[in-house]
């Protein structure tokens, strides 16, 4: 156990921190070489670089009321959540000037802080949210409003605020800028002071809208200053009803928003580790055990619309187009870290290896550096890339994050033993034993590595036995002789000696082919070769130009091109499910694959299979369905019958909101009094007692029908449906046989349209509108 002591109000006190079993090395440690980490490194460079700083300071100037240098960017830039990406954009300048040294990255860095600096208020603020100074002024008298995405009328404030506190502890933490620290330090006691004369419970009912991770920075800050007060804070930030049940071993997830949930669990990891009490670590365990075993698919992403589906149906997930987020894997890469450090395990780089391939470097477009928010796994879907002064997105912001520290997690120690837990071309300078590690792979495109000692030293190498590899598959030669290569409990083989200047560690992991079915078993199946999912391109509609830079409109984040019904996508065709000795590799192109005669379907002749990573500006198929040959027209008619009216809908549907799910009701201008959210049965809602409001695209004034989805659960509310604040119909909601059930409403013909139009829900006196489970906007039949 280490200690350290701290001043508060004038009480010597001491705080235990739990000493890590394996620390990762610094940043500043690690250099990549040449491979697709370092492509992927230098892609997101020039991208930071072509970002334009003083855009992306405009909300605080103008929050601060300086004169702005140029307007601030559009998109989530403009619409409430202004300022997340400046917070975003200083923790990638920090990681970026430490895995690269890179002097204009630095200067960039030390540019943006000065500038905060001198957009913090007296009393520390410091925030681009629209008018949030009053906001905060009546959370600070206790006068507080929250529910599952805004506080006090304000989209997700403590969110926008941790990007800020994350940029500032990361400019410090990594890059060493000790203006950033006063900062940090500054908003850190204006947070203490505002929440001061809160209550327990106003705490954690505030805590109902997304805050990042506020929880951890605090618990960062405790750590790097020494002061336990923040520390304090950080269990205030904690969210009880998250922590309890994971702390009991109880997954609660499903319907609650993902990417909401995995930094409060990472910060849940934080304290742990600050204070050595076991309920922390216990809960971030087992949601890092539930998401990753039981809630991810093959990429080791998750969530479908942001939400966690029930875990017991994946078909959500192949349904929809709204896939995994990138975000939460980025934040899912960084618990893992964390948890590793406490107890390494190969469980940890497994996972670790797979999503950094198959979805974060797979997220980001090669050349333009451009990143994609949800990755579909809808059979014949493809992927929507930002550009650079145009998505202002959250998987942009973490993007440029994720793409600087990829040099992370590759080596750990703890006293003599250095960890490999990753095969990619990198150096390694371990100052504290005098010695540097150079290791040379071509790796997954060759299934070895080699590791070369520069130096004189005495410890014990540690080489993460991948779970993929066979047991007693994995070789290793020390200077070219045979060693025994033994996995410890641990999952990583030993190798202990007095190392010299020159020595070489050869390992060979030879990667095999095989099939992952999705979690809920289901007839679906991805293949991998080794960690690396592989993946086909589909061209399933004659003549399609696909369009795959997203615009600057709130939903331009999601591929909405047309849907290719699932009946017509390819399918592994065969007696049995022993067929991986069908794939057949390409002579010459590394993790090339084809597969004569299995895979049968329009095109199916000449698809091939290659890494997902590597495959852009395509529909594609990652997920396939198998079929005997007797029963594959079967299985096309079965899926073609819960396709059609799912499609059918679809081409009918002009716009679409989801009620109570922060996302659509953010895109669609969201409003309201009294207003509420919840979950029921899987299923989100809204309802009020006074009003709330959405406007809907309707961009070529086609609208001719609102489709509403209650609940009958609701019977007897009675509220008002207007459209453009005009009275459209009074609804009393009755019994009904089925648990949720549409209402279709016709819209009166409009002479005049400005491509959009107003829905208003406005509760009778003593009852309320809603709830609201799902709101569509259709053409006519």
């Amino acid at each position: 156990m280490k200690l350290f002591s701290c001043l508060g109000a004038g009480v010597a006190l001491s705080l235990a921190l739990s000493a890590s079993a394996a620390e990762l090395f610094p940043l500043r440690d690690v250099r990549l070489t040449d491979g697709p980490f370092l492509q992927a490194q230098q892609t997101d460079l020039r991208y930071l670089l072509a970002l334009d700083a003083e855009r992306l300071l405009a909300p605080f100037r103008r929050e601060a009321g300086l004169a702005l240098v140029k307007p601030s960017y559009g998109n989530w830039e403009s619409s409430g959540l202004d300022g997340h990406m400046g917070g975003h954009y200083l923790s990638a300048l920090a990681l970026m000037a430490a895995s690269t040294g890179d002097a204009r990255v630095r200067e960039r860095l030390d540019y943006f802080v000065a500038e905060l600096k001198k957009c913090q208020a007296a009393d520390g603020y410091l925030g681009g949210i629209p008018g949030g100074r009053a906001a905060w002024g009546e959370i600070a008298q206790g006068k507080l409003h929250a529910d599952n995405f805004s506080v006090n009328g304000k989209w997700v404030p403590w969110y926008n605020l941790h990007k800020t506190f994350a940029g500032l502890r990361d400019a410090w933490q990594y890059a060493g800028n000790e203006d950033a620290r006063a900062m940090l330090v500054k908003l850190s006691d204006w947070a203490l002071a505002l929440t001061a004369r809160l209550s327990d419970e106003q705490m954690q009912a505030m805590l109902r809208s997304e805050h990042g991770g506020m929880n951890e920075v605090l618990a960062d800050v405790a750590r790097l200053t020494g002061d336990i007060k923040y520390l304090h804070l950080a269990r205030r930030f904690s969210h009880q009803a998250i922590l309890q049940p994971l702390a009991a071993g109880e997954d609660r997830l499903t319907g609650l928003h993902a990417n909401t949930q995995i930094p409060k669990v990472i910060g849940f990891e934080r304290i742990g580790q600050a204070t050595g009490e076991p309920q922390w670590d216990a809960a971030a365990r087992t949601f890092w055990q539930t998401v990753v075993e039981k809630r991810s698919v093959a990429i080791g992403g998750n969530s479908v619309k942001e939400h966690f589906h029930d875990s017991a149906s994946f078909a959500p997930m192949v349904d929809e187009v709204e896939g995994p987020e990138t975000c939460n894997t980025y934040n899912m890469l960084k618990l893992t870290a964390l948890l590793f450090e406490r107890r390494p395990s190969r469980r940890y780089g497994d996972y670790y290896e797979r999503a950094l391939y198959n979805h974060i470097l797979a997220s980001q477009r090669p050349g333009s550096g451009g990143f994609v928010y949800f990755t579909p796994m809808r059979p014949n879907h493809y992927r929507v890339y930002s550009q650079v002064d145009e998505g202002m997105w959250c998987c942009v912001g973490s993007g440029i994050e994720s793409h600087a520290r990829h040099g992370e997690f590759i080596y750990a120690h703890d006293g003599d033993d250095l960890y490999v837990n990753l095969y990619i071309p990198s150096t390694l300078d371990w100052r504290a034993k005098g010695v540097r590690i150079e290791q040379s792979t071509q790796f997954p495109d060759r299934a070895s590595s080699r590791l070369t000692v520069r130096g004189n030293a005495t410890l014990n190498l540690k080489l993460r036995y991948p779970g993929w590899v066979k047991p007693g598959a994995l070789r290793l030669k020390v200077n070219g002789k045979p060693v025994k290569a033994v996995a410890g409990e641990d999952g990583y083989v030993r190798i202990a000696r007095a190392w010299r200047d020159g020595d070489t560690v050869d390992v060979a992991l030879p990667m095999t082919t095989r099939l992952e079915q999705l979690p809920d078993r289901s007839n679906h199946y991805a293949v991998l070769h080794g960690p690396i999912v592989l993946a086909a391109k589909t061209a399933p509609f004659a003549h399609e130009t696909l369009n795959v830079f997203a615009d600057g409109s709130r939903m331009g984040h999601i591929a909405q091109g047309p849907t290719c019904p699932q009946e017509a996508a390819p399918l592994f065709v065969s007696d049995t499910r022993d067929f991986l000795h069908r794939f057949k590799p390409v002579p010459g192109q590394p993790l090339t694959f084809t597969a004569p005669g299995l895979i049968q379907g329009p095109n199916a002749a000449g698809l091939r299979l290659i890494p997902f990573f590597r495959l852009h500006d395509a529909r594609y198929m990652l997920y396939w369905q198998h079929s005997t040959p007797a029963g594959a027209a079967e299985l096309r008619a079965r899926t073609a019958q819960g396709e059609a009216e799912r499609i059918a809908l679809a081409r009918r549907t002009i716009d679409q909101v989801a009620p109570g799910e922060q996302q659509p009701e953010s895109d669609h201008g969201f409003q309201g009094e009294g207003a509420d959210a919840g979950i029921n049965g899987g299923r989100h809602w809204r309802h009020a007692s006074g009003w709330f409001s959405y406007r809907l695209n309707d961009k070529a004034g086609e609208g001719r029908v609102l489709r509403l989805t209650f609940a009958a659960a609701d019977a007897g509310r009675r509220f008002d449906v207007l459209v453009d604040d005009q009275l459209l119909r009074t609804i009393t909601l009755g019994p009904n046989e089925r648990e949720f059930y549409d209402v279709e409403i016709d819209l009166p013909a409009r002479t005049t349209h400005d491509g959009s139009l107003s829905v208003k829900f406005a509760a009778h006196p003593g009852s309320l509108a809603g709830g609201l489970y799902g709101l569509k906007l259709l053409r006519g039949e």
